[in-house]
This record gives C-alpha cells, structure tokens and sequence, in this order.
C-alpha cells in the first residue's frame, strides 16, 4: 500500500520554534523554526519513507468555526513577529524540496489535512498525520494513523486505532464528543462545567455521544452534573434533545465545494509521484546561512 505522510506546518513550525534557542545569522535574519522544522522533516522522510509528502497551512486567524462561535480561540495571542517572519522561510525550503503546501482562506490546516486523509482513504492510500494537536486523533482509521509531537523536536507518540483505544478506551469518531463535553482552554471551548476527561469518559462509555447523552437528562435529575449540563446546553443554545454541543471539532471534509480544489491538486501531486529536487539540500544550506 502507498503512503502519504501530511505534515501540519504550523503546528510544527510553532514545536520548532519553542524548542530551539533563538539562532540568527549575521545579517540577524532568525532561523531557528527553519532550522528545527527542516531537521523534523528530514527525519521524517527517513524514517516514514513516503511516496506521497505533503504540508498543511492555516492562513488566516478567522475561520469558518466563528461563524459557529465567535469566541473560539479568542484568548489566544498572535503568533510571535520572531516566529511569523520564518514561515516564508520554511514555505521556501517546501518549495525548493518539491513538497506541495496546501493552504486555504477561511479554513485551518486540520480541515486541509481532513481532506487529504479522507482522499486518500477512498484511493486505498495508507496515511500518517503529523501534529501537534489532538483535534486530529479523530481522523484515525484502519488506514489513517497520527504521530503527536511530544517532547522538543524529536519525540513522538504514534496512534493507529489500537493505540488510541487502548489509552481512551473510546472510538476515534468520539473525540469531537470528549473536547465538547470536557472543553478545550486553548481553543476557548467551555465544555460543561465540573465535567473534566474522566467524567467525560466516562458519559462517553455510557451514552455514546453528546446527542445520546442529552436525550437521557433524566438520568441526571438532581444531581450536579446534570444542572450542568442543562446550564451548558442553555447557555450556548444547544437543543438538549437532539443535537447537543455544537459541532466545532467535526472537520469539514469535502462536502464543501472550496476544499473539492484540495482533493484535485492532491490527486495532481500523487499522479506527479515527485517530492523532491536533486537541488534542496543545498537551498537548505543557503537558507541557514549568511550568504
């Protein structure tokens, strides 16, 4: 089976950057995102042997999730002018590489990279994803694995749907449900109160999903968690008989007609089946470098 290894860029730029001392040339150009994001993906290519190389993007702060809810990700601060002013620098040595970006306006990487893997699913292609962020731990399947970056630049813990089952005992669809219930402080999620990942877990095992969980309220009567949840559902207009929390981790596949693009360009690189230049560890160089 072919492989395609997918690459969440900002989220790797962002470990890079964080986990290397602040390295600049002469010239005071910053390097050291280039430096450890160059030295990940090496790694990457060495040890995953793809067939198939590809990077996604976010592009813009405001997506398509704040039409949902306008305070997702509100807390968090802009991305650092230290780190901002590399990321054309990491896009340059992609390019020189020959490894196709993937970026779209309104959308962050995750639903880039949800189309991908989804693609790849119905062409039999194996994926591995490779992030930081356990959003994406909902897209593993039989065919779809995901490396999280743990430690530095150099750890990461694999999840193929074994690995994830054993450590949450819960189905990888039921991630969105976990995030929903227990909140999500660095996206701003407030989840329901006094619920943390044991008892989200726990309800999970129970009912299945939010959905299942809100039609069964009167298990809850009286109790703690079960004003809890009636305030959450309240609070943020849920229909506490049908729906439940809003659907801010489902990533938007390709049922949207601006992401059907992504899936004809991936299809275009695969028939291309070339990543890489005979010239690229050479740009590498140069780019690293105070010439």
């Amino acid at each position: 089976m072919k492989k395609l290894v997918v690459i969440d860029g900002n989220s790797l730029a962002n470990r890079a950057f964080y986990a290397i001392p602040m390295l600049s040339n002469s010239k005071g150009i910053i390097t050291n995102a280039v430096y450890g994001f160059t030295n990940m993906l090496q790694k990457l290519i060495q040890q995953e042997q793809p067939d198939y190389l590809a990077v996604a993007f976010d592009v813009s702060r405001k997506v398509f999730r704040h039409e949902q809810y306008a305070d997702y990700k509100a807390q968090r601060k802009g991305m650092p002018d230290e780190l901002r002013d590399q990321m054309g620098l990491i896009k340059d040595v992609l390019h020189a590489m020959n490894i196709p970006i993937f970026e779209q306006e309104g959308y962050e990487g995750d639903d880039i990279i949800g189309t991908m893997v989804k693609w790849a699913e119905q062409q039999d292609i194996e994926s591995v994803i490779v992030t930081g962020d356990k959003d994406s731990l909902q897209l593993i399947s039989d065919k779809t694995s995901v490396h999280l970056t743990k430690k530095g630049i150099t750890e990461l813990g694999m999840y193929d749907y074994a690995t994830f089952h054993e450590e949450y005992n819960l189905v990888p669809d039921q991630i969105r449900d976990l995030k929903g219930l227990m909140g999500d402080s660095s996206d701003n999620i407030p989840g329901v109160p006094g619920v943390g990942e044991k008892t989200a877990m726990k309800l999970l095992h129970d009912y299945g999903t939010i959905e299942e969980l809100y039609q069964h309220l009167d298990d809850f009567k009286g109790k703690k968690l079960g004003d809890g949840l009636i305030a959450a559902g309240q609070k943020y207009g849920f229909d506490l008989r049908v729906t439940g929390m809003p659907s801010l981790f489902y990533l938007r596949l390709a049922d949207d007609p601006s992401l059907m693009l992504h899936q004809e360009w991936i299809a275009e690189c695969v028939k291309r089946g070339v990543f890489f230049t005979t010239h690229h560890n050479h740009f590498i160089n140069y780019a690293l470098s105070d010439e």
